[in-house]
């Protein structure tokens, strides 16, 4: 006969702690997943309330942005962002692109963002509009 290493007790220790760990690796990486979501989401709003952003490369944008963190007053701010939105009309007219003329509005809110509204459907209970 062969004699046992562990006892029961032993191996159900272990067991416990392998799943307690694989559980623990497998929580930390939905978090990091959506940490990565988050940060690409905010991203992407950073990057819609830069006047022209699609005209310009990432490098430009966070140069963009270090330049208004950096400012040392609103009026400082607001004339990089006058000079800026002058840079990107001309860029826009010399690639034949239309912006709009005023930039975007600043500060949070902005109504209902992207969506625009109820989702398909309208909103209108089953079925749709008045049947």
């Amino acid at each position: 006969m062969k004699k046992r290493i562990w006892s029961n007790s032993t191996l159900l220790l272990i067991l416990i702690l392998t799943g307690t760990l694989v559980v623990s690796i497998g929580i930390a990486f939905a978090a990091d997943q959506e940490r990565m979501q988050q940060q690409t989401q905010t991203q992407m709003q950073e990057q819609d309330r830069i006047y022209g952003s699609q005209l310009m490369t990432e490098q430009e944008r966070i140069e963009h942005r270090a330049r208004m963190r950096a400012a040392t007053s609103a009026e400082e701010q607001e004339k990089i962002r006058s000079e800026h939105h002058e840079r990107m009309k001309e860029r826009a007219r010399e690639q034949g692109i239309t912006l709009p003329d005023d930039p975007p509005v600043r500060g949070m809110g902005g109504g209902m963002g992207r969506g625009g509204g109820m989702g398909p459907g309208g909103g209108m209970g089953r079925g749709g509009r008045n049947r």
